[in-house]
């Protein structure tokens, strides 16, 4: 059947033209990529971040779990049997030494005290008594001597003066030691006495009162209140015992062990997460490793002016233990940690990427320190990293999060 184009509408015929040139058009831009005229367009190559590997001595930080305590922490117990008559400190308040604490019911203490000092008395004339008695036998001898040298007293006389003068002198002697035995009786009296009143022995801060007034306390009654001394206040933390060794290693002496103990600064990380705002020192290292952690127990005190910070109070204790010379530092955001490996985008010369491994060493603030697999001067990728694959071409730019510093 042929088709008489003469026949048909106009319209059909020039549709059917744009159709055709459409056709050809796609077939064409297809085989022949469409050009800018100038042809000076650039590619638009991804945006990144990018620094220069730095060099530089930097502190090493170690830090640990620490619990404060008192720098010292003094029960106060009960020495005498007795009721409590009255508290006389208000809890968690500081007192000073001496301050009256606790009171307890004083009179039978007085009772006993005045009791002692009558039998006191009592063996002072006794023994007043006794020494006028072997003075008496004491003439005696000395006039019946001479008498009886001569004849003129018997043998007997004088014996008998002798004996009665001896035995005046052990009466004097138990006299004495009666008066020693009541002296000790008032003493001991005395300090039961005082025992009624339980002072501070320290100046410091004064706990929860474990017994209240009316309570019949004794000397197995347990403690009844503490204090402890919070200012300057004891930190405690452990270190392992290869940092321990490490650290006694680099100052084998005495005496270059306590100049490197007396430089180090502690920082005490508080438990909302403020570093508080005085610097500690270390104020001793225990006698032993603990067997079952493997760790050294040492102790730091911090000033506590106001009395801030209470003994079982917990926090963080930073310290610098070492100066790393000549450390690579790359941020943190920078490294790539895969399959336990780490890795970096480094930038060439032509702006091109390749990703290379590296060994990371410490942490210091927001940054790693890099001991293998970059050198100074090397350019990498800190912002961006996502976007960049081995061999892309990128558009560096300098790393903003730079000039925050570390």
């Amino acid at each position: 059947m042929q088709i008489n184009w003469r026949m048909l509408p106009k319209r059909y015929l020039f549709g059917g033209g744009l159709f055709l040139l459409l056709i050809v058009g796609l077939i064409i831009g297809a085989v022949h990529p469409y050009k800018h005229a100038s042809g000076s367009q650039p590619v638009a190559w991804p945006d990144v971040q990018v620094l220069q590997v730095q060099q530089e001595d930097v502190p090493i930080y170690g830090e640990w779990i620490g619990t404060l305590d008192g720098l010292v922490n003094a029960d106060v117990r009960a020495q005498v049997t007795g009721y409590l008559l009255k508290q006389g400190y208000q809890e968690g308040r500081f007192v000073k030494q001496g301050q009256l604490l606790f009171q307890i019911d004083p009179r039978p203490f007085q009772a006993a005290l005045d009791q002692a000092k009558g039998q006191l008395a009592q063996a002072t004339a006794m023994l007043a008594n006794a020494q006028a008695v072997q003075g008496r036998t004491e003439l005696d001898v000395n006039r019946y001597t001479p008498l009886a040298r001569e004849q003129a007293a018997s043998q007997q006389d004088l014996d008998n003066a002798v004996q009665n003068n001896m035995a005046a002198k052990a009466t004097v002697a138990t006299a004495e030691a009666q008066i020693k035995s009541a002296e000790a009786a008032v003493e001991t009296a005395k300090i039961n006495l005082d025992f009624t009143r339980l002072v501070a022995p320290i100046d410091g801060i004064a706990g929860q009162a474990q017994l209240q007034v009316g309570a019949l306390v004794n000397p197995g009654s347990g403690q009844v209140t503490s204090v402890s001394t919070v200012d300057p206040i004891k930190v405690y933390f452990t270190v392992s015992e290869r940092e321990y060794l490490d650290w006694n290693r680099r100052f084998p002496t005495d005496a270059t062990r306590e100049a490197a103990n007396r430089r180090v600064r502690l920082e005490l990380i508080l438990a909302d997460g403020s570093t508080y705002g005085h610097e500690g020192t270390i104020y001793f290292a225990d006698r032993q490793v603990n067997q079952g952690t493997g760790a050294i127990r040492i102790a730091g005190l911090f000033s506590n002016p106001g009395n801030i910070l209470r003994p079982g109070g917990y926090g963080k204790v930073r310290a610098a233990v070492r100066i790393q010379q000549d450390a690579l530092l790359v941020p943190q955001r920078a490294v790539s940690e895969l399959q336990g490996g780490y890795q970096v985008a480094a930038i060439d010369s032509e702006n091109k990427v390749s990703v290379r491994s590296v060994k990371v060493g410490e942490r210091v603030g927001t940054h790693w320190i890099i001991t293998e697999g970059l050198k100074r001067g090397d350019r990498v990728v800190a912002e961006g990293v996502q976007k960049v694959r081995p061999g892309m071409q990128v558009n560096p730019m300098p790393f903003a999060g730079e000039s925050q510093g570390r």
